[in-house]
């Protein structure tokens, strides 16, 4: 059986798939009642591969938030990061999972598969690191979102939009 790491940007994986739901409802607006299935994504994801580890990074939720728990009992190492107080936006996530997949990457005594769950470019240099090492690459994401330079570097890339239904629920 081939091993895997599998790296999740949330905010790209948890906006992406309110937008998908959205177009698949026909609504203008961002689906909000759309959810993770954080079990059938890991499940979905590592297909039948054995999991190294399997890394979710996003922004620090309200105290109140269940959803960094939900990922931590499916498996899920969480590691989050306060979103910039002047303007709310992301900041250190996509560093955090690079330098993240990188530490497994050189400490794995063999090339396995790095499976990276993401659209962003600024994952370049993480994908060629892997291959240096003699690693797969797949990339999954929302059709929408992945760039095509990013996918032009990997060995496969895996749409979430074929899985959708299986990743996560909302309401009709």
């Amino acid at each position: 059986m081939e091993e895997c790491l599998i790296l999740v940007d949330n905010s790209n994986v948890f906006i992406e798939g309110r937008k998908f739901s959205s177009r698949k409802k026909g609504m203008s607006e961002l689906d909000w009642s759309w959810r993770i299935d954080f079990g059938s994504l890991l499940k979905e994801v590592a297909n039948d591969h054995k999991i190294i580890k399997s890394i979710l990074v996003g922004s620090t939720p309200p105290p109140n938030d269940s959803l960094w728990n939900a990922a931590k009992l499916q498996g899920f190492e969480v590691k989050t990061h306060t979103r910039s107080h002047s303007t709310g936006e992301e900041k250190a996530v996509d560093t955090e999972l690079l330098a993240s997949g990188l530490k497994v990457i050189y400490k794995h005594p063999r090339p396995a598969i790095l499976k990276l769950l993401s659209g962003d470019r600024d994952f370049i240099p993480l994908i060629r690191s892997a291959y240096e090492e003699g690693w797969e690459t797949e990339l999954w994401g929302f059709s929408s979102s992945i760039s095509n330079e990013l996918a032009q570097t990997v060995s496969r890339v895996r749409l979430l939009d074929a899985v959708f239904d299986q990743i996560g629920k909302y309401e009709s």
